[in-house]
């Protein structure tokens, strides 16, 4: 059974969700900004949740249809097999958004679709795993409704339990990677490491180690979940899990992040492929080509904090050049006039936002 599909991602890094999906043998539909629509059957649709690494949700489409009044918006829900959707003693939340449309009032869609689905009114506040979350777009009158075959966010991948200041996302870590065509045949350096997201999703994604390996997710409440085939799916992923990465190194000048991202790697079953170092950017060593640098520094958001920041770009330029002759370079930057005291022509590869603030990935 073909299955209409949604991949949610950040904004600017739908062509590198879409590579992924490929891969994995989707078919794409279309992309939009902050997302992938796709096909997939039972299996790709369970495998899309295990293995992709810059999405953020996975849904699956269950209706679309038009409605201008109340009445039409009850009779085409009433039409859609929530028997099929929801697992015994589940309970449904709709995620409403609406825009242009003549049913406007978020609450009020989500209210009469819990009154047709017969909610019941039972609470799953103490009990997330109970909440079956769907998520509703209306768009000039024309309404989609989604299943979540996700439920926690796929960026929550189990391991980052110590942060350091200013983590980065998982699933943007893993959009650097990716978008810089880093190979596992090449070393990785980030020189500004902080908890280890970068070297850890790096590690991941070297020794073909699923990033949702170790969770579970919402499709494996639904009734027609088939667990014969998800073990099956999860076997086979397994199976091709490497033992070795390549030299991966993460350094930061502060002692607690290095203990932070050694613990998150261990958590990740990465500690023995990458290495964490507790030293200034000043006192690095040369290292064998090839390689990337690959590295989020910190952007010089607040006032005062560019001028003291400039000795830091230019400094990573040189360690980049003296140090690492024929390495690539690249960075998640948010200010074009700290990049260019690296010296070294930065290429912009996508744009995106961090933490709010807009970024982007720029490379030589």
């Amino acid at each position: 059974m073909t299955l209409d599909c949604y991949a949610i991602t950040a904004p600017g890094i739908e062509a590198v969700t879409a590579s992924e999906l490929q891969a994995l043998g989707a078919t794409i539909d279309a992309t939009e900004p902050g997302g992938v629509t796709f096909k997939a059957d039972a299996s790709l649709l369970y495998r899309a949740n295990l293995e992709l690494r810059t999405a953020s949700r996975v849904l699956k489409r269950v209706a679309q249809f038009d409605a201008r009044t109340w009445f039409e918006l009850e009779r085409h829900a009433k039409k859609i097999p929530w028997s099929a959707l929801l697992g015994a003693g589940m309970v449904p939340e709709f995620e409403v958004t609406s825009r242009k449309s003549k049913l406007y009032h978020n609450r009020g869609i989500a209210q009469r679709l819990e009154r047709i689905v017969g909610a019941g009114g039972a609470a799953a506040e103490d009990d997330p795993s109970r909440v079956a979350r769907f998520q509703v777009r209306a768009v000039r009158d024309h309404f989609t409704i989604s299943a979540d075959a996700s439920g926690e966010l796929l960026h929550r991948r189990g391991y980052r339990l110590e942060t350091a200041k200013a983590p980065l996302r998982e699933t943007l870590a893993a959009a650097m990677l990716l978008g810089c065509k880093w190979s596992d045949a090449t070393a990785l350096l980030d020189p500004f490491c902080g908890s280890g997201t970068l070297p850890i999703e790096a590690a991941l994604l070297a020794r073909r180690i699923p990033p949702g390996l170790h969770r579970t997710f919402a499709f494996q409440s639904w009734p027609d979940f088939d667990a014969t085939l998800w073990a099956a799916i999860r076997a086979d992923a397994e199976s091709r899990i490497l033992p070795d990465a390549p030299l991966i190194i993460g350094s930061d000048r502060d002692a607690g992040a290095i203990e932070a991202a050694r613990a998150n790697a261990e958590r990740a079953g990465v500690e023995a492929s990458t290495e964490f170092r507790n030293v200034p950017l000043s006192a690095m060593h040369p290292m064998p080509s090839p390689g990337l640098l690959l590295t989020n520094p910190p952007y010089g958001a607040r006032i005062g904090e560019e001028k003291a920041l400039r000795n830091l770009y230019a400094q990573l330029g040189n360690v980049a050049r003296t140090l690492l002759p024929g390495w690539q370079v690249a960075l998640l930057g948010a200010n074009p006039r700290l990049e260019r005291q690296v010296g070294m022509p930065l290429l912009e590869v996508w744009r995106t936002n961090n933490g709010g603030i807009p970024v982007h990935l720029v490379s030589t």
